[in-house]
């Protein structure tokens, strides 16, 4: 994509949606939007932007292909396990109640599995707090409804918990996956948010934002890390994704506390 193609580009998504290209990587970028092009049918960006800009619905379909949504339940198992075993029992002694931000929640694959590893932790009837956010307003739709969910998307939910917390879906006589039980459901609290824009609630004790920060550039990175701390109470941990570093930790005011896991400095 020329320089003054993409410039055009992002000037119409920003006018047209809000969203704020410049914040994101680049090439990564201008792959997405040549894909969403070539589908469309159209030949160009403004033959394209003049048959959706007046169409709400084409117009979400455009910005949720360019926010990434990919996950799965428990993705990285071994980071959830660590979770378990090491962050959760330091800050359940701090507070028997936590208070857990789930930022870009996508589909709820994120923080259903934190619902379920926090009722495995204490117990199924402790009232923690989990609010899940995301940018997508129809990935919060299906994430508030509870799937269906698939085959893939379950495959590293232990057993047990499969058993507890979900159910087949079935359509006539067609397996169409899997749904999340509604006393998990009730459990998580789904709002929309833009990161980059919307204010941070605060005083969480755990922040799970994993493989979302990656897409941005390293000038927002660092911003929403300082947001993040800003969240965090004292001794609160953030929770990044397996690829994810962050930088100067001492100078962001993060301590690690293992892979993946960053402690806000302070008490705790």
């Amino acid at each position: 994509m020329q320089v003054q193609e993409y410039n055009f580009v992002k000037l119409k998504v920003r006018n047209l949606m809000g969203l704020d290209l410049d914040c994101y990587k680049s090439a990564q970028m201008q792959r997405r939007l040549g894909s969403f092009l070539l589908r469309s049918g159209h030949s160009s960006w403004p033959s394209l932007f003049r048959a959706i800009q007046d169409d709400p619905m084409e117009l979400s379909k455009l910005k949720n292909h360019l926010t990434i949504n990919v996950s799965a339940f428990f993705r990285d198992p071994q980071k959830y396990e660590y979770l378990r075993t090491s962050i959760l029992p330091r800050l359940l002694k701090q507070r028997p109640t936590l208070r857990v931000w789930s930022a870009g929640c996508s589909r709820g694959h994120e923080p259903y599995s934190l619902a379920m590893t926090l009722a495995e932790a204490t117990s199924p009837f402790n009232q923690h707090t989990i609010l899940a956010t995301d940018i997508d307003r129809s990935a919060l739709l299906r994430a508030r409804a509870g799937g269906p969910y698939s085959a893939t998307d379950v495959a590293n939910v232990p057993p047990s918990m499969l058993e507890c917390n979900f159910s087949l879906c079935f359509n006539g006589t067609r397996d169409d996956g899997y749904s999340v039980s509604r006393s998990l459901q009730r459990k998580v609290t789904f709002q929309h948010h833009n990161l980059l824009q919307d204010p941070f609630e605060s005083d969480f004790d755990l922040i799970v934002c994993r493989n979302v920060v990656i897409y941005f550039v390293a000038e927002v990175k660092n911003i929403l890390y300082r947001r993040f701390y800003d969240a965090l109470r004292p001794g609160g941990v953030l929770f990044v994704g397996g690829t994810e570093v962050i930088s100067k930790t001492a100078s962001a005011g993060f301590k690690p506390e293992g892979v993946s896991f960053y402690r806000r400095n302070g008490t705790g």
